[in-house]
This record gives C-alpha cells, sequence and structure tokens, in this order.
C-alpha cells in the first residue's frame, strides 16, 4: 500500500544576498508609502482631483450625488478611485507592510525566517498592493457621459493641474502610485524568491531520499542494523543460547508445560554425555 508523504520543504535561502537587497528596496519603499498615504489622508487632494478631471471632461463629477439628492434620482455609487475607502486601504496597507518588515528582520537574525513562512506572509501582501495599484489607476465609469478607464492624474500630465497647490497634489499622487507600483514589484519578488527557494535542487533531493533509506532501514525489523528490540527478531546461535530461535511467549508456554527450554536443553545435553 502506497504511503502518502509530505512535500519535503527546504529551510535555506538559496539567494541569500538578494534576499537583504529586497529587505532594503522594501524599506526604502515602506516609509515612502506611509509618508505619502498618510499624508493624503483623509482627503488632502482625492477630492480636488476628482473636480479638476471633470473640469476637463476626464471623468465624473464629484458634486453628482448633490445632484442625485436634488433631482430625486437613485444615488451613484462612487468610483472607488475617488472614495474614502481607497484612501483608507491605502494607510492600512502601508502599516501592514512596515510591520511584515519589521517580522520578517527580526526573524531573518534568527535564523527562522523560512522560504515557507515567506511565502506565506508575502502571497496577502501581494494581493494587497495589487489592489491598492487597481483603485489608483481607476476605471471610472459612474457617469455616461465622461467615462474613464485610467484616472488622468496616471495617464495625463500635471500641467491641467492650474494653481500652484493643485499641482502639488498632482505630483503627490503620481508618486503614491510610483510608490505602490515599487512595492507591489518587491513583494512579488519576495513571493518568487520563497517558492524557488522550497524546490530542493537534485543534490538536495538525493541527500534526503538517502537519509530516508538510512532512517527506515535503521527501524526495520529484518534489518542487523537495527537499533530496537522486535519480538520475533532472529537469535545469532551461541554456545549460550538454543540453536532454535524463541520468544517470551514461547517461553511462557514451555514454562506451563513445565518444559523449559535451558532446562530441556541441559538435560539432553547430559543425557548424550553418559551415553
Amino acid at each position: 500500500m502506497a504511503r502518502f508523504r509530505l512535500p519535503q520543504f527546504q529551510r535555506k535561502w538559496k539567494y541569500p544576498r538578494v534576499l537583504i537587497a529586497l529587505m532594503v528596496i522594501e524599506l526604502a519603499g515602506t516609509v515612502p508609502a506611509l509618508a505619502l498615504f498618510g499624508i493624503a489622508s483623509p482627503d488632502l487632494y482625492r477630492t480636488t482631483m476628482w473636480q479638476i478631471g471633470y473640469d476637463n471632461g476626464f471623468n465624473s463629477s464629484p458634486a453628482q450625488i448633490l445632484y442625485a439628492y436634488a433631482n430625486y434620482r437613485p444615488l451613484p455609487k462612487t468610483p472607488f478611485v475617488w472614495s474614502q475607502e481607497l484612501t483608507d486601504f491605502n494607510v492600512a496597507v502601508s502599516v501592514l507592510s512596515m510591520f511584515v518588515l519589521l517580522v520578517k528582520c527580526s526573524m531573518f537574525i534568527l535564523h527562522i525566517w523560512y522560504p515557507i513562512l515567506s511565502t506565506l506572509a508575502n502571497l496577502p501582501i501581494v494581493i494587497l498592493w495589487a489592489v491598492s495599484m487597481y483603485g489608483q489607476m481607476g476605471p471610472d465609469h459612474s457617469d455616461p457621459a465622461h467615462p474613464s478607464n485610467i484616472a488622468w492624474y496616471i495617464s495625463k500630465s500635471c500641467t491641467y493641474a492650474h494653481t500652484n497647490s493643485t499641482y502639488g497634489y498632482c505630483l503627490q499622487a503620481k508618486s503614491a502610485f510610483a510608490v505602490t507600483v515599487i512595492m507591489l514589484a518587491t513583494f512579488l519578488l519576495n513571493l518568487l524568491l520563497g517558492i524557488y527557494s522550497l524546490i530542493p535542487t537534485a543534490s538536495q533531493r538525493a541527500a534526503s531520499k538517502m537519509g530516508l533509506d538510512d532512517m527506515q532501514s535503521k527501524h526495520s525489523p529484518l534489518s542487523d542494523n537495527s537499533d530496537r528490540e522486535w519480538e520475533m527478531k532472529r537469535v545469532l546461535p551461541t554456545h549460550a543460547t538454543p540453536a532454535t530461535p524463541y520468544t517470551p511467549r514461547t517461553l511462557a508456554f514451555n514454562t506451563l508445560d513445565r518444559q523449559l527450554p535451558l532446562r530441556a536443553q541441559q538435560a539432553n545435553f547430559d543425557k548424550g554425555r553418559w551415553n
């Protein structure tokens, strides 16, 4: 019957220097992400960028909810790119990334940051940063007259922001998106490195197989190298032991029959000696 074996994952990193370099890049991206998203919260420039896009015919209007209230129309759904949920989401992802980085560095110094842990930790972070990047890009289809597939401050120049303050807000929004792309790429490389380090090489598979074979032979009852006492293990004949193997059960049954093997053998030996 075939036995199910768990996959043997490697605990050592194949390229530890690459991992350290990714940690440095991750730190260089997490700090600006915390600063940019923290400053943008709760609504430093989101509504302003929304209004500039509407004034130039790039997207819907931020006043569409007020128009719906005034005209007794169903309230339109706020696009994710202009919503408060996206702003809060970006702040939460950046804080979580900093926490993961601190834990990662501590465990790496203690030599317990294994590739399997890195893979399990980086996978959800990659998904979160991908959602953040998608949210900052758009789309905005709430106004059929002004549909937008990508937010204007990403696909177009900041020259549409006329005043100095709005121009700076546009640059800040572009910078936040650039940091998001860098963080997504960094965590994605971390994820790929962890998965690649989990795959054993040919030499590692051969060494693991040899170790498994040695362990099985060591604990086998038919092996002379076994370090355990098995009930039916073969007993080598010597001058002090009988020629036939016996077990504790055999000794017990012979005791009940008053036929102890050692005593019977001694009697046969004495009988043959005097005859």
